[in-house]
């Protein structure tokens, strides 16, 4: 595989894992050290349990251990090499030309019309570094 390249990881937790510990044990993935940089990450809701990352892998060792699951032993774990993601701001810029090319608006659309919810994490980080 050529370097850099982002990787996607979709991984589901054992059937009886808590949402909690799910989070957790994903959370612990996506922070160890050396799996190359994570550029995104989320959980599911509802189940099953799990979630999704992508990471910037920038060597043969990174991807090495991007493929070493044993934090998540019992889970079922998918690794995907992307396309047009080489990059972390590659994956960036596929995001814009997605909301842009397919979605027929722009992510500063989206912010102006995005309403106010408190379930809107990014929007009191977004005020905070205004201030």
């Amino acid at each position: 595989m050529a370097y850099p390249r982002c990787y996607l990881v979709y991984a589901v937790a054992p059937q009886g894992t808590s949402a909690r510990r799910a989070n957790d044990l994903l959370n612990a993935y996506v922070e160890a050290p050396g799996r190359g940089v994570p550029v995104f990450h989320d959980h599911f809701t509802g189940r099953p349990h799990g979630g999704v990352a992508v990471f910037e892998v920038r060597s043969q060792d990174e991807e090495a251990r991007l493929e070493d699951v044993a934090q998540l032993s019992g889970w079922t774990v998918e690794l995907h090499p992307l396309t047009f993601s080489l990059t972390g701001v590659g994956f960036v810029a596929q995001t814009e030309l997605t909301i842009e090319g397919y979605g027929k608006t722009t992510l500063d659309t989206l912010r102006r019309e995005e309403s106010e919810d408190p379930r809107f994490w990014w929007r009191r980080r977004q005020r905070a570094q205004a201030s």
